[in-house]
This record gives C-alpha cells, structure tokens and sequence, in this order.
C-alpha cells in the first residue's frame, strides 16, 4: 500500500479513520466531501468525486447515503479511476450504480473493487461473484465486540445525560 494515492469520498468519523490508517501505512489521502474540512486537515481537498477519482489508485466510499451522494460513483468516476484503479466501498450499497460498475468490472475500465454494501441488501449481483477481480463481504464490518462496546457506551452516555439534564451526546433531530 505504501505510496498508494487513496481517495476517501466522505471524511467523516470513518473516512477519518481510514485516512489515518492509511496515511500510517504511506498513502498519500486525498479527500471529498461537501465541503473543506478545517485548515488543519492534512489531506488534499479534491471539488469532486470525478476529479479525486482521477488522482486515485484507490477510491474509498464512506459517506452517508442522501439524495446528493446517491450513486455518487457511476462510469464517469469510474472512467477517471482508470483500469488499475480499485473501487472500496464501505458506506452504503446506493452510492455506487451497480450495473455501471459490473460493466466497468468486466470491460477492464478499473482494476477491481472491495464491496462491504450492496443496493439491494442481502442480494449480491450474481456477476460480481463470478469475478476474480472483486472481493465481497457480508456487510458485517460493524459487528465487532469494539463496536459493540462503542455503542453502549453511548447509549449509556445519553442516558446518563438526559436524566441529568444535560445535553445528549448523540441527539437526533427528528
């Protein structure tokens, strides 16, 4: 992975993590998102998916899924990813127009692709299993006794906060 050029789509608390990980491990990170994060951030903002897939080796997807990102990748950014370009996608399946990316699979436009998420969850698209240049998992990245802990630890903390009084540390807005 050293020297790697590792685009992250979503630099919130996961693409956070992922940046550090591999910035440890000598990848030069890039990022997009809505918009800049502080000046402090060391990672290079990129305007757009298209442009941060075109300087990319890798494209790591983390964002949340909205109207906005919704198939955020189809064949322009995987055009610009280009044929040794791998495509990692750890947020959700519907940031990625799946057909376009079996295509793009098969006719060589990128290299490969890393798939935790699919649109249409559980159901894989049957081409991607017959592919040797695409790895699968069951969308189970969550399930780790750290990320268990983790999310008692917050409901424990906002339940503690509310019968306090004190302001919650996850608040939804509904």
């Amino acid at each position: 992975m050293s020297g790697k050029r590792v685009g992250i789509v979503g630099l919130g608390s996961i693409g956070s993590l992922v940046a550090r990980r591999l910035a440890a491990l000598g990848c030069r990170v890039a990022y997009h998102s809505r918009a800049p994060k502080q000046p402090s951030c060391p990672y290079a903002f990129f305007p757009t998916a298209r442009a941060l897939a075109a300087a990319s080796d890798v494209l790591v997807l983390s964002c949340a899924l909205t109207e906005e990102t919704r198939r955020v990748v189809g064949r322009e950014v995987l055009e610009a990813l280009g044929q040794g370009g791998v495509l990692v996608n750890v947020g959700r399946g519907g940031l990625v127009d799946e057909p376009e990316l079996v295509r793009c699979l098969r006719e060589g436009v990128i290299g490969g692709a890393g798939l935790d998420v699919f649109e249409d969850e559980p159901d894989v698209p049957p081409e991607l299993l017959a592919m040797d240049n695409v790895v699968l998992s069951p969308h189970r990245a969550v399930l780790t006794p750290e990320s268990m802990r983790g999310l008692l630890d917050v409901v424990a903390g906002n339940l503690d906060a509310f019968f306090a009084g004190r302001p919650l540390l996850s608040p939804v807005t509904l």
